[in-house]
């Protein structure tokens, strides 16, 4: 059990560790104020969060607190929580050490804080704090980096979030490890971890590390000679234990010890049985694969032939018209497919692509992920407005989703053929179709582009003509080409959203030409 000092000074607050002090005998099992200081274990604090947190609360109000001064980072991380719904503005550490990235973490979730004075800082945390508005003040000459943080060139936030591979050229020491794991909460795209210096628990560190924080798919490369039994055997062990997590650990050996060790020929028959197996593997999954997507188009198809027969043979005088006035429905061909779904609302047509679909529109962006026109779970989904939009009055941007099934060809699947020159040099197909129920439209493409995932362009409304031209610039510079459309305020936009990759989207965006009624 530790003693925690609070001392009141001006308006600052500030938190030490009490030591090598004979605590008073009526301070022991309770927590009082004496001469303006506090006392209080961290038994008590951790217990009685409840009582503690208003406590400091009517403290601050009353003495007009607007900075917390730690003795160190550690007591700070401690401490900090009790004070989030409490307006401080200002956070003071007082040791001779650089703050960690978990302390600023905490830091970042009090809203109110726009000041951290330290001694120093990383410049990635430097930079992470900045984007929330913290002002940092250091005392010391340089910004201190671990050298795991040297070595892999990791000195700002990005290069930590994009960072694919990581070298490890010695035994980690703790200043190490706490900046491995700040790497890990940050990053996104690691792959491969490169161990130049072979020691077990510096593997065993890392692996738990990558476990925790959910990293699947990661290679770690062992580029030491090792030839011992026991090692190998240890590390089939490890293989074997973060199988679930899909960790494989390869040993990368010299040529020099490849051509001098008797296990050279053991160790190429065991690469080819490898290959063996993962040419085996190969077949299976491209059968599998190509299975799927027949079986894929098959269903598409099946549904496609219903839609088109139900149009063709629709009975006009069976068709229900709208109970609005002000809202006649004019596409008699897409109210006829109600009988097959209700949830449709308009059809979408790409030219030289195989989009060709009913549009639907569920109660949120989900239902139609994983289920097809049916309303039945398939893979595929189906092709879908954003339910924000409405189909009977045009909103600013409308929205229309759909999976891009490449291999099959289903849905957005063709709709990376948008991507090619030969395609957007073409005028026809720079024309999109989309009619609802009561309008049939044709939309002009202006924009066409990839981007990592973000929610950025899906917006339906805007707060004013201004913010809509923002928009509409910030999608024309992200263009594969300049189109020469004129986009204004005016204009209603169409988009279309896919996804190309795990982290990527495809995105067309278009503005409504003209009305022409079928």
């Amino acid at each position: 059990m530790k003693k925690i000092i609070i001392h009141i000074q001006n308006n600052n607050l500030i938190f030490s560790y009490k030591h090598n002090q004979t605590v008073r005998e009526d301070l022991i099992n309770t927590n009082i104020i004496s001469d303006s200081e506090l006392i209080f274990s961290d038994d008590y604090i951790l217990t009685n969060k409840k009582l503690v947190i208003p406590f400091f609360k009517e403290l601050c109000d009353m003495n007009a607190i607007d900075t917390l001064v730690f003795q160190n980072s550690k007591l700070a991380i401690f401490m900090i929580e009790l004070f989030k719904n409490i307006k401080i503005k200002k956070v003071k550490i007082k040791k001779e050490e650089s703050v960690p990235y978990s302390f600023c973490e905490l830091l970042v979730s009090l809203k109110t804080i726009t000041e951290l004075d330290c001694y120093s800082i990383a410049n990635f945390i430097l930079e992470y704090l900045d984007k929330h508005h913290i002002k940092v003040t250091t005392h010391s000459e340089i910004f201190y980096m671990s050298p795991f943080i040297q070595e892999n060139g990791l000195n700002d936030y990005s290069k930590m979030f994009y960072k694919k591979q990581i070298k490890i050229n010695h035994v980690f020491t703790e200043e190490d490890k706490n900046d491995f794991v700040t790497f890990l909460k940050i990053n996104r795209y690691l792959r491969v971890l490169s161990f130049m210096v072979y020691d077990r628990e510096n593997i065993e560190f890392c692996l738990q590390a990558l476990k925790d924080y959910r990293f699947k798919n990661v290679l770690l490369e062992l580029y030491e000679n090792i030839s011992s039994a026991d090692d190998i055997s240890y590390l089939k062990l490890l293989n074997k234990k973060y199988k679930k997590n899909k960790f494989v650990i390869d040993l990368v050996y010299s040529d020099e010890y490849l051509s001098n060790n008797i296990m050279k020929q053991i160790c190429l028959n065991t690469l080819r049985l490898c290959g063996i197996i993962l040419v085996c593997l190969l077949v299976g999954t491209v059968g599998y694969i190509m299975a799927s997507n027949y079986f894929a188009m098959q269903e598409v198809t099946s549904i496609s032939d219903v839609v088109a027969d139900t149009i063709d043979n629709a009975n006009e005088e069976e068709i229900p018209d709208t109970d609005e006035e002000e809202y006649p429905i004019k596409n008699k061909y897409i109210a006829s497919l109600l009988t097959i779904n209700p949830d449709i609302v308009g059809y979408l047509k790409v030219n030289n692509t195989n989009i060709d679909y009913p549009v639907v529109q569920g109660q949120d962006n989900q239902y139609y992920l994983r289920r097809n026109l049916y309303q039945e779970d398939d893979n595929n989904g189906w092709i879908y407005m954003d339910y924000r939009n409405s189909d009977k009055i045009l909103n600013d941007n409308t929205i229309i989703y759909g999976h891009n099934m490449y291999y099959s060809g289903v849905m957005f699947g063709t709709l990376h053929r948008a991507l090619n020159s030969y395609w957007y040099t073409n005028p026809e197909n720079l024309v999109i179709q989309f009619d609802t129920m009561y309008e049939s439209m044709s939309w002009q493409i202006y924009s066409i582009y990839t981007i990592p995932k973000t929610s950025d362009y899906l917006r339906v409304s805007f707060k004013s003509p201004e913010d809509k031209m923002n928009y509409i610039s910030m999608t024309k510079n992200r263009s594969i080409t300049d189109f020469g459309i004129e986009v204004t305020s005016d204009d209603y936009l169409l988009t279309l959203s896919t996804c190309t990759g795990d982290n990527e989207r495809l995105v067309v965006h278009a503005k409504l030409l003209e009305n022409t009624e079928s």
